[in-house]
């Protein structure tokens, strides 16, 4: 996993996002999240406030979206709590980017079951187009972050690309996404084995053979 630590509270940052407020479309969603929430209750509504506001940055930005000090403050106003306890949440949960991240951000799980199919191998084609690991590349396109179980361990390898997943990943059908969204295109999510359609087995059943074509009774050969 790498650090995670916010990123530093400047006055060039305060500049830039001491005045953050919501857009109109997003000050409507924000009333619509916190009205979720019973009366007295409406600070549960912290969780989807950060995402929103990372998204409202990364709009702003052309990137994923973080959370700068300056916004995580505007969130603790809207909800009336300490700001020490929404940096708590935004600090705890991977979901929220603490620091400036690039246009796309590549989380590749290093988790035991796609370590074992090759996330290490993955890891290595992206240091190969300059990527480095909690960096953002010079040119801004890129931030690389290995990361801990993704939920996706029967197509592993995989790598979660902003809001997208990729799985049944090798070294070139990552460098095809990386292309494609470096492109300005927008590659197929989900599995990139052309033998799959999601997680189902590749080939065909390697027990149980015979009930493919009749109600077979085992029961005599076990």
């Amino acid at each position: 996993m790498a650090d995670r630590a916010p990123h530093p509270d400047t006055l060039e940052l305060r500049e830039r996002w001491g005045s953050f407020a919501w857009t109109p479309a997003n000050a409507e969603e924000a009333k619509k999240i916190v009205a979720r929430y019973p009366e007295g209750r409406q600070r549960s509504a912290v969780m989807p406030l950060l995402f929103l506001a990372q998204y409202q940055v990364g709009a702003e930005t052309n990137t994923q979206g973080w959370l700068p000090i300056p916004v995580i403050e505007f969130v603790a106003r809207e909800l009336d709590m300490p700001v020490i306890r929404v940096l708590e949440v935004a600090t705890f949960y991977t979901m929220y980017n603490i620091a400036p991240v690039g246009r796309f951000h590549v989380q590749v799980c290093g988790t035991t079951p796609c370590m074992l199919r090759g996330s290490d191998d993955l890891l290595a084609a992206c240091k190969k187009r300059g990527m480095a690991k909690g960096h953002t590349t010079d040119d801004g396109l890129w931030t690389l972050t290995e990361v801990e179980c993704m939920g996706n361990c029967a197509s592993a390898p995989m790598v979660q690309i902003n809001d997208a997943n990729y799985e049944d990943l090798t070294p070139e059908r990552l460098d095809h996404v990386l292309d494609e969204l470096a492109a300005g295109r927008f590659p197929k999510e989900g599995t990139q084995d052309p033998a799959r359609h999601t997680v189902e087995p590749v080939g065909e059943p390697t027990n149980l053979a015979a009930m493919m074509t009749e109600n077979h009774d085992y029961r005599g050969e076990w």
